[in-house]
């Protein structure tokens, strides 16, 4: 299957070399560009786009506002949001996380770092390039008021899973694949996407990027304080 993706980005330049990129790919299409947040939520919409590439700073509604409404909108249910940004330690990204962005890149990643991204948004798993470390996700969700952009709810929400679904959830939030998990838990990788998925069901999050930013905000798993 042809991945679609959509560029949001207010430099007309950037995303033409964006398509160039992307379109080189036998299972990759581009099928629209948008250059204000609005627009990228029209066209995920008309052009049935699979992954953004949405740009945070852009003119009128930005890329934050953009992908509020596109992960709350129950028929862009299947769009997954991949953030472009200058600087990686950037308040704004975490708030894109909990909007419903399914990972980060910075704009200055290899072009084979992009296409990986969007297979992996694609393929709906958590996206952080390798400079953005979860431990660096935590310390953002950890600053700042403690009311601000959390879910109480979350907290009772983690009484319905497993102690089974808890341990694989604090491995997902540690960056582990379900390899990786399976491993560690001595598990087959089957049980540990089937508990995943489980997991992703009861506390209600799109992706593995939302599991992990509900794992920190619960309580579930403590920020590494350097």
């Amino acid at each position: 299957m042809t991945i679609r993706v959509l560029l949001a980005d207010d430099q007309a330049l950037l995303r033409s070399a964006f398509r160039v990129l992307v379109d080189s790919e036998p299972d990759m299409q581009v099928v629209g560009e948008a250059s204000d947040g609005a627009e990228a939520v029209r066209l995920a919409k008309e052009e049935r786009a699979d992954v953004v590439l949405m740009d945070i700073r852009m003119p009128g509604t930005d890329g934050l506002a953009a992908t509020r409404m596109i992960s709350t909108d129950p028929s862009l249910a299947h769009v997954r949001i991949v953030i472009l940004t200058t600087f990686e330690v950037d308040d704004y990204v975490v708030q894109s996380l909990r909007a419903g962005a399914s990972g980060f890149l910075g704009k200055g990643s290899e072009p084979d770092e992009l296409l990986n991204a969007i297979r992996i948004a694609a393929g709906g798993e958590a996206l952080l390039s390798p400079a953005a470390t979860k431990g660096l996700i935590a310390r953002f969700l950890a600053q700042g008021d403690a009311d601000d952009g959390r879910d109480p709810a979350r907290t009772e929400r983690l009484e319905a899973l497993t102690v089974r679904e808890r341990e694989v959830l604090v491995q997902v939030a540690g960056g582990h694949s379900n390899d990786e998990i399976a491993e560690r838990l001595e598990v087959s990788p089957l049980t540990v996407k089937t508990h995943v998925n489980r997991a992703m069901a009861k506390l209600g999050a799109r992706d593995r990027a939302q599991l992990v930013v509900i794992a920190y905000e619960s309580g579930l798993v403590r920020p590494r304080v350097e």
